[in-house]
């Protein structure tokens, strides 16, 4: 699981932008992106874990609540 930052996210669409911890790429949320998981919208600057799909571009599935590691 990555983890990362919230860049962007429009609630209409249900697409938005996070920006990996790692190796600061940018990975997409679509339509769908958030199902299955607690989240319905976010917020930018919020901290998630994430799955990445092997897509073209890479999206994030799966999300859950990001930490700090404290």
């Amino acid at each position: 699981m990555t983890q990362g930052v919230v860049k962007a996210y429009d609630d209409a669409t249900k697409v938005g932008v996070i920006v990996r911890d790692d190796d600061r790429t940018e990975v997409f949320l679509r339509p769908g992106s958030l199902d299955g998981s607690m989240f319905r919208l976010l917020r930018q600057g919020q901290r998630v874990r994430f799955d990445i799909t092997d897509d073209t571009p890479p999206t994030a599935v799966n999300l859950r609540f990001g930490s700090d590691g404290y």
